[in-house]
């Protein structure tokens, strides 16, 4: 094996499918909206889930079952995961953007107002707060699944990640419920468009999320998890934390505030 500055152990196609697949996806979606076929939709999203199961299983198995990942590749690997983060970052920066320069200063279409004339907010007591006592609950059963890890009981940490994943399924039921009883749309001004936006991203980063952890669920059921060796579940726990924090700017801004 060659040693490179990368994290990348060996060469991969799959960074190269992966972004054919985003590609594939956005395209496909933009010209889905504007009234035409959904098969290049189709196409992106098949090949991004080709490349997570496959990029996924070549990664568990250069770390768990090849030893590839020494010290060198493992610091990689982190910064990796902490660049990736701060650009979603950045992709949801875009979207509290969009929501505060609309709101501050509504234009005379909107009606001068915020929410705009015709448009009845979601109440924020009801199912966001209970949305935001499930994720932070979460947060707190994925801290304790780590925790248990790193000292080695194992069943602490597989029953803390299961109430995760259920929590996680929970929160996506709900708020599959609250799209459907919601009196507005997407194409509902500009108030629709930047809720469902901002807010659906946010619940498909839920279930990537979910998935990631179901992963680290099975691996910990297998015991492909040590005290000392377990960069695979740390991500996913950093990526569930974010996903919690971003949650908490959506309740606060868009459900409390924006109503």
């Amino acid at each position: 094996m060659v040693r490179n500055p990368f994290h990348l152990v060996e060469f991969s196609p799959w960074p190269l499918t992966g972004s054919m697949g985003a590609f594939f996806l956005t395209g496909g979606s933009a010209g889905w909206f504007h009234g035409y076929s959904h098969s290049v939709c189709l196409v992106g999203t098949g090949l991004i889930l080709v490349t997570m199961v496959q990029w996924w299983r070549d990664v568990i198995r250069e770390g768990a079952f090849q030893g590839f990942h020494t010290g060198g590749v493992s610091e990689g690997l982190r910064w990796g995961m902490i660049l990736f983060i701060t650009s979603e970052v950045c992709f949801f920066f875009a979207f509290f953007w969009a929501y505060f320069h609309s709101s501050l200063a509504p234009t005379n279409e909107l009606g001068s107002c915020w929410p705009p004339v015709g448009i009845e907010p979601l109440n924020p007591f009801e199912v966001p707060l209970l949305n935001t006592a499930v994720l932070l609950a979460s947060g707190v059963s994925v801290t304790w699944a780590h925790h248990c890890l790193m000292e080695g009981d194992w069943r602490g940490s597989v029953q803390g990640l299961l109430c995760t994943v259920l929590l996680g399924v929970y929160f996506t039921v709900l708020q599959a419920g609250e799209y459907m009883e919601a009196s507005f749309m997407i194409s509902d001004s500009t108030y629709g468009s930047t809720f469902f936006v901002a807010t659906g991203f946010h619940g498909l980063h839920v279930l990537i999320g979910s998935a990631f952890l179901i992963v680290c669920l099975l691996r910990a059921n297998s015991f492909q998890f040590s005290s000392a060796h377990h960069f695979g579940f740390e991500a996913a726990a950093w990526y569930w934390h974010f996903v919690d924090v971003v949650w908490l700017f959506l309740y606060l801004s868009i459900y409390w505030w924006g109503c």
